[in-house]
């Protein structure tokens, strides 16, 4: 009885779950519709539509003829894919760093990737490089950062997580330090204005290329993560108990830092620094479902391409020039976080 018990609230949990994750989907699905008709050039949802099912319109000299199919195709729809797919990636990194930690206030930046990223494309900047060159040499230069600090575990002799997070700090201070030293040699006319505002984060100069690669790298290393999902609920259990179930510990851990560091290199690397959502958006996901990582991690991952998209179109439609949404993320997420520590300080968070 007691068994036909607990595979029957496992069920209905499970029952629970899914129809939550649809109904995220759909309302993921929708707040993307509804993107499509924000911005200075405001649309409504049957233009949407029209722009849908039209053909490419051109005029007799060959340049666009239509507003609305420009405004739709060509600006917000890449834009508003590569915020959902960014947005996805980073929840779902920082739900599986909490969870290789144990620690929920653990962050995907902690191991320098952003930072080397940040410096990556900063250098491309003060170089004039084209926008394809910026986004290769941050990617590039946040793998090289997670090299760096991999290999600094290794040469101290620790395989232990610890060591990586000190590394990671080491490597991160140390990126960060020369990119504010390119910053106060950078031209205050040309180059450090793009400098802050990229360093700030911006989904400005999205397009059509930028989205096929961020998809492609976090489909990749997005999948395998899932693929894992509950492996890390092993490694929720403590790592004598992981161990004594078979599991690789050291090695599950350094892959799955490998792969949340891809994801957040190639984040980085299109829309420059962008804080907090791989924070709180796995606090908010764990209220939902719980702490079972096998739920945990879908679920992250689509309320993190809500919120970004949610704070994507208050950064591009509350004022006449556009916030960085680096900064707006940081306002909004300061405030979210604290009720959340609040609210769960008498908790243990794997009970959340």
């Amino acid at each position: 009885m007691t068994l036909f018990a607990t595979t029957q609230t496992h069920w209905r949990s499970a029952g629970r779950s899914d129809l939550l994750s649809l109904c995220l989907v759909l309302l993921l699905i929708a707040l993307m519709l509804a993107s499509l008709t924000l911005g200075r050039y405001p649309l409504s949802l049957r233009e949407v539509a029209h722009v849908f099912f039209m053909t490419i319109p051109f005029d007799a000299t060959g340049d666009y003829a239509d507003k609305p199919w420009v405004v739709t195709e060509i600006i917000r729809m890449p834009r508003i894919l590569l915020v959902t797919i960014c947005g996805m990636g980073l929840a779902l990194s920082g739900a599986t760093m909490q969870g290789v930690f144990r620690n929920p206030l653990v962050g995907p930046e902690i191991a320098g990737v952003t930072a080397g990223a940040s410096l990556g494309g900063v250098s491309a900047i003060m170089l004039g490089w084209s926008t394809a060159a910026t986004v290769g040499m941050a990617f590039g230069s946040g793998l090289l950062a997670l090299f760096a600090a991999f290999s600094l575990a290794m040469v101290a002799g620790r395989s232990s997580t610890l060591a990586l997070v000190l590394s990671g700090v080491v490597v991160g201070g140390f990126c960060s330090s020369i990119t504010g030293l390119l910053q106060t040699m950078a031209d205050p006319n040309t180059r450090l204005p793009s400098i802050m505002f990229w360093l700030l984060g911006s989904f400005v100069s999205a397009t059509y290329d930028k989205v096929l690669v961020v998809s492609a790298i976090t489909l990749f290393a997005g999948t395998l993560i899932l693929l894992l999902r509950w492996r890390i609920n092993l490694l929720s259990l403590g790592d004598a108990d992981a161990r004594a179930l078979g599991l690789n510990v050291d090695l599950l851990r350094w892959v799955l830092m490998a792969l949340v560091a891809v994801i957040v290199a190639a984040q980085v690397s299109v829309s420059g620094g962008i804080g907090w959502v791989g924070l709180i958006v796995p606090h908010l996901a764990r209220l939902m479902v719980g702490p079972d990582h096998t739920r945990l991690l879908p679920v992250s991952a689509i309320l993190g391409g809500i919120y970004l998209l949610v704070m994507d179109d208050i950064a591009r439609s509350a004022a006449a020039e556009e916030i960085p949404i680096g900064f707006l993320t940081s306002i909004v997420g300061t405030p979210i976080f604290a009720f959340l520590f609040w609210r769960l300080r008498a908790r243990s968070w794997t009970n959340a």
